[in-house]
Order: structure tokens, then C-alpha cells, then sequence
């Protein structure tokens, strides 16, 4: 199963294990790791599930839908390396990954 380490605004970091097809939101969600919401539950319609890319894990994840690009325009600070955690399928070529969080989500 594939590590995911998230690291908060304040660099607090977390690891946690996440099963392949889960969703980097998802695995935040279900191990209670502070600073991901994900309000809407995995549909793409808020951006609380909002997270900042580490630049060496950018060619492993999905590319970006359009829908994904536009609620974007509605997360705080957005980055080059911005994604919605919920629109990042775990692969198992992820195991080891970085996400940092943003200092809120809206």
C-alpha cells in the first residue's frame, strides 16, 4: 500500500498508508489528518480538499481536468503545483509522495 506523507501549513507532517484507487483526499479523510476537509465528499465541487503538489511527484498524478482547473480559481493561494487532493487517484507508483497543505481551505 502506497505512503503518502502530508505536511501541513505549519510542517507538521503525516504519513499514512493509502490503498491503491483511494484518492489522496480520501486518505487524508479516513486517517483524521488535520487540514483537508473535503467537504463535498470527493466531487470535485468545492476546494477543501486543496494541496500543494511536491514538484518531484508533478509527472506521476492524473492530469488536470477543466473542472478541476476552474474550482481551483476558488482555493486559497493556488499554485502552480495546486490540485484537489479528491481528483488525485492513488497509483502504486505513489508510494512515497508529498502534499503540503495550504495555510485554510475554502
Amino acid at each position: 500500500m502506497p505512503k503518502i506523507t502530508y505536511i501541513e501549513f505549519n510542517g507538521t507532517e503525516h504519513s499514512a498508508d493509502v490503498p491503491v484507487g483511494n484518492t489522496i483526499m480520501e486518505g487524508a479523510v479516513n486517517n483524521a489528518i488535520p487540514g483537508i476537509e473535503g467537504d463535498c465528499g470527493g466531487a470535485c465541487a468545492c476546494s477543501t480538499c486543496h494541496v500543494y503538489v511536491d514538484p518531484a511527484w508533478a509527472d506521476k498524478v492524473a492530469k488536470q481536468e477543466d473542472m478541476e482547473v476552474d474550482m481551483l480559481d476558488f482555493a486559497y493561494e493556488p499554485k502552480e503545483n495546486s490540485r484537489l487532493g479528491c481528483q488525485l487517484p492513488v497509483t502504486a507508483e505513489m508510494d512515497g509522495m508529498i502534499v503540503r497543505m495550504p495555510e485554510k481551505q475554502l
